[in-house]
């Protein structure tokens, strides 16, 4: 195992790259970050839709995302690489098929992280806000939201955790993520298929049993908060009614 390490190690990381498109590790990570950050405002107002108190747009949207979630997220790739091309008649390479199909998956997956964040905060607190003058959206976005966005932290890191997982579903397309590299590099040796996939699912554990743990590190740390939950929404509303 130490040989194949030392002779592939840098493929195994950056793929061809300089010489060729990034691949390997680097490239499931990049994947990974983009699907995240790019999906994070996305489902941050969907989770906000699934929340309103104006049913057209509440209905529709809750509709997408119980249409999505119950989707595989390979049906989401196959859509994306193959209908988007037929409908708008351009085709995107394997890595924007892959960032798009993350995206959409992501979004949705972080509207219900979003929509359980905001039904975390008391309803008193909304109230206080609401009597004190402010109208859905300043309530939301003063009192609500900083609360939730704490409460989600943990969450998000383990979505960044599935998403992870999730990018070696470009291996069905031909992208040069990490456990493409890791079959590239098979048919080279032929013999060690058995040491070879065990390297790759020893850098998954490394990588995912880790943000697990920051997880629940930082679920712990922002439990212990003194500037979390009530005492956040107390220092907001007076900030937010002063005109």
């Amino acid at each position: 195992m130490l040989e194949l390490i030392d002779t592939y190690w840098v493929y195994f990381l950056i793929g061809q790259y300089p010489n060729g498109p990034l691949g390997g590790l680097a490239l499931t990570l990049v994947l990974a970050s983009l699907g995240l950050v790019l999906g994070l405002p996305l489902g941050l107002l969907l989770g906000i839709a699934r929340v309103s108190p104006y049913a057209w747009l509440r209905l529709p949207v809750t509709a997408m995302v119980f249409v999505v979630r119950g989707t595989p997220l390979l049906m989401v790739v196959f859509w994306a690489y193959f209908f988007l091309p037929s409908v708008t008649g351009v085709k995107t390479d394997q890595f924007f098929t892959m960032l798009i199909a993350l995206v959409v998956f992501d979004a949705v997956y972080l509207a219900e992280i979003v929509r359980a964040g905001i039904q975390g905060v008391p309803r008193g607190q909304v109230e206080a806000a609401r009597s004190l003058g402010l109208g859905y959206w300043r309530t939301m976005r003063k009192v609500v939201l900083p609360q939730a966005t704490r409460a989600m932290l943990p969450s998000l890191v383990n979505q960044f955790v599935s998403t992870i997982k999730e990018t070696s579903l470009g291996y069905i397309i031909g992208l040069n993520e990490v456990a493409f590299i890791t079959t590239q590099i098979n048919t080279q040796v032929f013999t060690r298929p058995a040491e070879l996939y065990a390297i790759l699912g020893l850098t998954y554990f490394i990588l995912c049993f880790g943000l697990s743990r920051f997880a629940y590190w930082l679920e712990r740390r922002l439990a212990r908060s003194p500037q979390s939950g009530p005492n956040k929404a107390r220092q907001a509303l007076p900030q937010a009614s002063t005109p």
